[in-house]
């Protein structure tokens, strides 16, 4: 039986997950913007004080490591990093688009609603999975994966046109969802195969799956030196402080 702690900060969604073998004991989180470093460890403690176990009591605890926003991945990173020091807890990696995309197949599976209605789901290759995350101004950071949350493309940044995604659109429908999926609709959801998850957000509940098989196969970052998928080069913005350029 494995306790695994999941932590899920590299977009505008504040999350938290305790999982005993897959099964969910509990979450907490939060989509108000800038609210990380607020409400991190408040919702790792509430959750653990409410799970009936102890700190020591979990096998190892994960983070999304990225891409998504630079800032959130730090803090993220950082919190998880200095728990697993204090608790002499392995940590667990999941990459956050491949955990995006198992959400999405998974709400999928379950409901009626937005695209899943249209969809075939128990024919394998009938179906492609798109994830995106804001990248900002004309990107996203995006990757494609198959029915069984394998990636087909690597994971990118790109600038959506009506041409991209066009090789995988001629044989698949493609379900695109994220927050950066808003800013695509323009481009392709005047394709017959291109479908949209409206209101989809990461999650630590999403995380569940790859982080319980990294477990089993013992797939543990070194703390010391891991850092996270940042994808893109951090660009500062300019100070807006009056008297500063």
């Amino acid at each position: 039986m494995a306790l695994i702690l999941c932590i899920e900060t590299a977009t505008e969604v504040c999350s938290v997950a305790l999982f005993l073998d897959e099964k969910l004991l509990g979450v907490k989180e939060s989509s108000a913007r800038n609210v990380h470093s607020a409400m991190l460890t408040t919702f790792i403690g509430e959750i653990i004080n409410s799970s009936g176990f102890s700190y020591g009591s979990l096998d190892a605890i994960a983070v999304s490591m990225g891409p998504g926003s630079y800032t959130g991945l730090r803090i993220g990173v950082a919190t998880v990093k200095g728990l697993c020091y204090a608790l002499d807890k392995p940590m667990i990696a999941v990459p956050t688009l491949q955990a995006m995309a198992a959400g999405i197949n998974y709400k999928l599976q379950i409901t009626n609603d937005g695209a899943g209605e249209n969809i075939e789901y128990r024919r394998p290759g009938s179906l492609l999975i798109c994830p995106m995350i804001d990248a900002r101004r004309m990107e996203v950071y995006c990757g494609v994966f198959d029915h069984a949350n394998r990636e087909v493309r690597e994971v990118r940044a790109e600038v959506i046109d009506e041409f991209s995604f066009g090789e995988f659109l001629a044989d698949h429908v493609v379900v695109f969802g994220g927050e950066g999926a808003d800013k695509s609709k323009p481009f392709l959801s005047n394709h017959p195969n291109a479908l949209f998850m409206d209101g989809f957000q990461a999650s630590a509940l999403f995380m569940a799956g790859i982080a319980a098989e990294k477990s089993r196969q013992q797939q543990f970052e070194n703390l010391a030196y891991f850092e996270p998928f940042y994808l893109k080069d951090f660009v500062a913005g300019k100070p807006r402080v009056k008297g500063l350029r």
